[in-house]
């Protein structure tokens, strides 16, 4: 391959992965072109977009970029995944979609300069929280307290303000209020 169309090749992959600092490897070498067609449609309405990459032009892309650590995973027919909310959400639909495609091979993902390696590192990556998930979570514990205290002071108030109700009820009627023992 000439110099010219490596060239070419890279800028493509600049255009398309642009800026990504997570992602998942995947291979789709045991699947036929109508399953990968219909994959890449799944994928697409969830906008996760899928390129397959040539593995030496794509280690020498990543150099010195957040994906660098996936140039151990590039061997044999590789592509690339991302998009989506994050590369946790890709990881989630890709172990989805394992079930209606098993000749999907699940190479690795990195999220945050973290490497997740095989079929387990990816399964495992898809039981994480999302981004706002974990902000979901954090916002809940955060205010978790604040309602349980609330609810304590609320309670005996409402409980009082019930009994001045069934008083002042009792007072409109005209009944006689009685102390109980």
């Amino acid at each position: 391959m000439s110099k010219i169309v490596k060239s070419l090749i890279e800028k493509d992959y600049t255009a398309k992965i642009g800026d990504t600092a997570d992602a998942m490897v995947i291979s789709i070498r045991g699947m036929k072109g109508i399953d990968a067609t219909k994959l890449r449609r799944k994928l697409a309405t969830k906008k996760i977009k899928l390129v397959v990459v040539r593995n030496a032009l794509a280690r020498k892309k990543f150099k010195g970029t957040g994906l660098e650590g996936l140039a151990s995973l590039l061997t044999g027919p590789s592509a690339l995944a991302f998009g989506g909310a994050s590369v946790v959400e890709v990881a989630r639909e890709i172990v989805d979609q394992l079930k209606d495609f098993p000749g999907l091979e699940l190479k690795g993902a990195i999220l945050d300069g973290n490497l997740f390696s095989g079929d387990k590192g990816v399964k495992e990556l898809s039981k994480y929280p999302t981004k706002s998930e974990a902000i979901g979570n954090v916002v809940t514990l955060l205010v978790s307290p604040g309602k349980k205290l609330v609810a304590q002071v609320k309670g005996p108030g409402s409980n009082l303000a019930g009994i001045i109700k069934a008083i002042e009820g009792k007072l409109e009627k005209g009944e006689a209020i009685t102390k109980k023992a």
